[in-house]
């Protein structure tokens, strides 16, 4: 299958994208990866995402579906991929059905992950990582140190980064509905959108994520 994964920021996306893709033996594509893995290389198109990075710009669309389009062609994503953070805009969206049109293939499904506002500012805001070793990561909620702001593994001082605070989510929600979510409509008209509850536990997030694939591409 050739999926599109979207939802807002706190939905659990890339939780979600790396088990549904073991599921499906199809490759997890995301932008993040594909930055890290181009600047890591030094390949060409990593070096001019670089330059605008270091810049403190927006890296292109054009850089970016060069990325996506370099990674899909990739043998192991012959049989389907399932791409995360991309397209992350209706220009990107149309960019990605022009590119898959002229390879002669196209998207099974775009998978919309939804979660009550409310809810993604409670996961995020809610994390706590160790200033000693960042993989150590608490929620005051769903995972509460047994002491509080001190790491259960290394005894070290949680803290809560400036990337999770209340406002700095409530302006990336912002940044989701102006530029993110129009693609949801975009691919709705294309009769591509199966929309799930991220609510619950992972596990069960994937099965539905699963039920609702099968589904889809029955129908199809």
């Amino acid at each position: 299958m050739r999926i599109v994964l979207v939802g807002p920021p706190g939905a659990g996306k890339g939780t979600q994208a790396t088990r549904l893709a073991e599921k499906l033996s199809i490759p997890h594509i995301s932008t993040g990866d594909l930055f890290r893995a181009n600047i890591s290389r030094q390949t060409e198109l990593g070096k001019l995402a670089k330059s605008y990075m270091d810049a403190g710009n927006l890296v292109p669309d054009e850089v970016t579906i060069a990325m996506a389009k370099d990674r899909m062609e990739q043998p192991d994503a012959e049989n389907g991929f399932l791409l995360d953070g991309f397209p992350r805009n209706v220009s990107q969206a149309e960019a990605l059905d022009e590119l898959l049109r002229t390879e002669g293939i196209q998207l099974d499904a775009v998978l919309d992950l939804e979660a009550p506002e409310d809810e993604v500012v409670k996961r995020i805001a809610g994390r706590r990582v160790c200033r000693k070793d960042s993989a150590h990561v608490f929620h005051v909620t769903y995972g509460a140190p047994k002491q509080e702001g001190v790491c259960d593994v290394c005894g070290g001082e949680l803290y809560q980064r400036d990337d999770d605070s209340e406002g700095t989510v409530r302006k990336r929600l912002e940044v989701y509905h102006t530029q993110t979510e129009p693609i949801i409509d975009y691919y709705k008209a294309q009769g591509l959108v199966v929309t799930i509850s991220a609510m619950g536990a992972v596990g069960e997030v994937t099965g539905r994520a699963l039920e609702a694939l099968k589904r889809e591409d029955d129908a199809q």
